[in-house]
């Protein structure tokens, strides 16, 4: 059984991040979504909240599990039996970090990652963008993110 981890700190889930589970969901028998901690950024989002709103979101694909991460990535996959990083690449920027830590989890682990590339309509949306814009009382936010967060950030941002 082929199983995919899609880490990362989804504060919060933007259409692109739904976009890649969806892609990779039709490429691994199984794809664990990871909701790590990321202590470089101010959480909007409890990692349970953010666990219970992206499992209503994905709960149509069987395939898909959402669980939060925690210790090294490469450890998290051990855990889990994962052998596949899935990682979204907006831009050039976005390719230069993955590479320095596909480099880094490839040394800790024998794991691979696929990098797959964002959709013309969701390269510029990133999860900092979408909380500046909402809590500037932008009310077409289902451009960016999916309905059910669309709901949790109005009611956290107002």
């Amino acid at each position: 059984m082929s199983i995919a981890l899609f880490p990362g700190s989804f504060d919060p889930l933007t259409n692109g991040h739904l976009d890649i589970i969806e892609r990779a969901s039709l490429m691994f028998d199984k794809v664990v979504v990871g909701v790590g901690y990321n202590t470089g950024k101010k959480a909007l989002f409890t990692p349970e909240e953010k666990l219970a709103l992206i499992s209503e979101v994905v709960s149509d694909l069987p395939n898909v599990e959402v669980a939060i991460m925690h210790g090294l990535t490469v450890q998290f996959m051990a855990e889990i039996g994962a052998r596949f990083i899935v990682r979204g690449l907006r831009n050039s920027k976005d390719f230069e970090y993955e590479r320095d830590i596909a480099g880094v989890n490839s040394a800790l682990a024998d794991v691979e990652t696929i990098l797959l590339l964002a959709k013309p309509e969701n390269q510029n949306i990133s999860s900092s963008m979408v909380k500046e814009i909402g809590s500037m009382g932008a009310d077409n936010m289902a451009k960016f993110v999916p309905k059910v967060v669309v709901d949790a950030l109005k009611e956290r941002l107002n």
